[in-house]
C-alpha cells in the first residue's frame, strides 16, 4: 500500500473517532554492508524496514501507537490503540500537536546514490588489498568494510502540516592489525565514500596509526598538559551531550540546570548545533515534532546560551522549542538530542597546538567511555593511549594510562583549540564533532 493511501485511511479513522489533534510519522530505512577478512569477503547484509506511528490527543493526554503492517484493518486499528493508550497515560504535561513553524529552510544535501551490492563488495575488497599493501606487517584479523544506508521521513498532521526528508551516506573503513616480532597493534580509519581523496589515503592512515603503536612505552602519574585529538574530544562530548538536554535538566539529571546565561566554559569554547551543516550527509529542516530546525550557539564564548528543547520541555520552561525533538525510529516516543553538534574550531593548526603544549601527552585513543563516565555528575576516568609531547612535538607512543577529571571542569580548563573539526560517523540524525583541544594540568594515572 502506498503511503498516501495509508495516510488517508488513518485520517478518516481519526475523524470518525472524533479526534481533532493527531499526527502521522513515517520512517523507512535501508542498509547494506560488506566486510572482508584476509583476501575475501567475510560478511554481507542488506535490508529494508520501516513503519508508521500515530500520536493523538485524547482528553488532554498524548497517545501513541505504531505498526509495520500497511493493511486497512491494521491502520484503522492503529487509531483505536492510540486512543486507548492515551487514556492510560498519567502525565499531564503533554504538548499539543504542532501546527507548524513560520518558515522551513530548503536543504542543500550532497548528492546520494546508494551503493549496489556489487559496488560495495568490490570497494571492500579493494580497500582490504590496499591495507595489506600499505605495510608489510599487516596480519590476520585485519578487516575492511563498506556501508551504505538511507532514511526517509514523512510527517503530517491534522493542522495541515506536511513535511518530508530523505538522507543517505556511503562509507568505508579499515581496521588493520600490524605485527612486528611478538608485538601487535591495531589502527582504524573511516571516510565517506564521496570523499575520493580521503578514501585513496585511508589504508595509509590506518596502517600508520597501527605501526606507531609498536614499541609503546608508559608514562608516570602526574599532572600534564594534555592535547586531546579531535576524534577523542568529540567522543567525550558525545558521552556528556545529554547534559545539554532540557529534559534531563528538568529531571535533575544535569548539572547545567539553571545555568542558561551563565559562564560554563573557557572563553575560547563555543559549541554549536547545526542541523543543516553545509556538506553534511545528515541534515534535516524539521525535528521529530515538525518544528523547524536552525543553527544555534548552545555555548558562545564560554556562556551557556540555551539548553536543547522539545515542545514539552519548552512549554514547561516558558520558552520556544529549539527544534531538538528527536525520534530514533517510527515507533519511538519523542526525546531530545542534538543534530550536528560540535565544539567550534579555533585558530591554531594541530602542530601549533602541540607546540603550545610544549611538554605533555597527546591523547589519540580513549577506551570504555560509557563505563568510565557519569553523564550526570560529569566525572570520568578513562583508559587512554597516545604520544608523549616533547619540546612541542610528538615523540614516543604510550599506552595503559588513565585520564581523569570532570567534563564541566574540562570545558573551563581548555586553553586553546585547533582549527579543524573532526566529525564522527552519524548515528541516525546525530553527528558529533570537535577539533583537538589543549587542556592544562590534567590528571594522568600511569605507571
Amino acid at each position: 500500500m502506498e503511503l498516501t493511501c495509508a495516510k488517508n485511511i488513518i485520517f478518516e479513522a481519526a475523524k470518525a473517532a472524533g479526534l481533532t489533534e493527531y499526527e502521522i510519522y513515517y520512517m523507512s530505512s535501508s542498509s547494506l554492508s560488506a566486510e572482508a577478512l584476509k583476501d575475501s569477503l567475510s560478511g554481507f547484509s542488506c535490508g529494508e524496514g520501516g513503519g508508521i506511528s500515530l500520536r493523538c490527543i485524547v482528553d488532554g493526554k498524548m497517545g501513541y501507537a505504531s505498526t509495520e503492517l500497511f493493511e486497512q484493518g491494521e491502520l484503522e486499528d492503529l487509531v483505536r490503540r492510540a486512543c486507548d493508550n492515551a487514556r492510560y497515560i498519567e502525565k499531564e504535561d503533554t504538548a499539543p500537536i504542532f501546527a507548524g513553524s513560520e518558515h522551513y529552510a530548503t536543504l542543500d544535501l550532497p548528492e546520494f546514490t546508494p551503493l549496489t551490492a556489487a559496488e560495495a563488495k568490490a570497494m571492500t575488497l579493494d580497500m582490504q588489498a590496499q591495507v595489506y599493501a600499505a605495510h608489510k606487517g599487516v596480519t590476520d584479523g585485519t578487516q575492511s568494510a563498506c556501508i551504505s544506508s538511507g532514511i526517509e521521513i514523512y510527517l503530517c498532521n491534522s493542522h495541515g502540516l506536511e513535511l518530508s526528508n530523505r538522507i543517505g551516506l556511503n562509507g568505508i573503513y579499515a581496521m588493520p592489525i600490524i605485527k612486528v616480532g611478538e608485538e601487535s597493534a591495531d589502527g582504524f580509519a573511516f571516510s565517506l565514500c564521496s570523499d575520493k581523496e580521503k578514501v585513496s589515503t585511508l589504508a595509509k592512515k590506518a596502517t600508520e596509526e597501527a605501526a606507531a603503536k609498536i614499541g609503546a612505552g608508559s608514562v608516570a602519574s602526574g599532572k600534564y598538559n594534555v592535547v586531546l585529538a579531535g576524534s577523542e574530544m568529540r567522543s567525550i562530548l558525545s558521552v556528556f551531550s545529554s547534559a545539554f538536554s532540557a529534559k534531563n535538566a528538568q529531571m535533575g539529571l544535569s548539572l547545567l540546570a539553571g545555568k542558561e546565561g551563565q559562564k560554563i566554559a573557557a572563553d575560547c569554547v563555543s559549541i554549536t548545533d547545526d542541523p543543516m551543516r553545509a556538506g553534511a550527509p545528515v541534515q534535516t529542516h524539521f525535528d521529530g515534532e515538525g518544528v523547524a530546525t536552525y543553527k544555534k550557539d548552545v555555548v558562545k564564548d564560554g556562556v551557556l546560551n540555551t539548553l536543547l528543547y522539545d515542545l514539552t520541555c519548552a512549554a514547561k520552561a516558558g520558552v520556544a522549542s529549539t527544534g531538538n525533538g528527536m525520534r530514533g525510529s517510527y515507533a519511538s516516543q519523542v526525546g531530545i538530542a542534538p543534530f550536528n553538534f560540535s565544539i567550534c574550531p579555533g585558530n591554531l593548526t594541530e602542530d601549533e597546538l602541540l607546540a603550545k603544549a610544549e611538554n605533555g601527552i597527546y591523547v589519540t585513543q580513549v577506551k570504555g567511555l560509557h563505563a568510565g563516565a557519569d553523564a550526570t555528575t560529569g566525572d570520568f576516568s578513562i583508559e587512554s593511549e597516545g604520544f608523549v609531547i616533547e619540546n612541542g612535538k610528538k615523540a614516543g607512543y604510550v599506552r595503559s594510562f588513565t585520564i581523569a577529571g570532570n567534563f564541566f571542569e574540562l570545558l573551563k580548563s581548555i586553553d586553546s583549540i585547533a582549527d579543524t573539526v573532526d566529525w564522527g560517523i552519524p548515528g541516525g540524525f546525530t553527528v558529533f564533532g570537535s577539533p583537538a583541544v589543549l587542556v592544562r594540568d590534567m590528571s594522568v594515572a600511569g605507571k
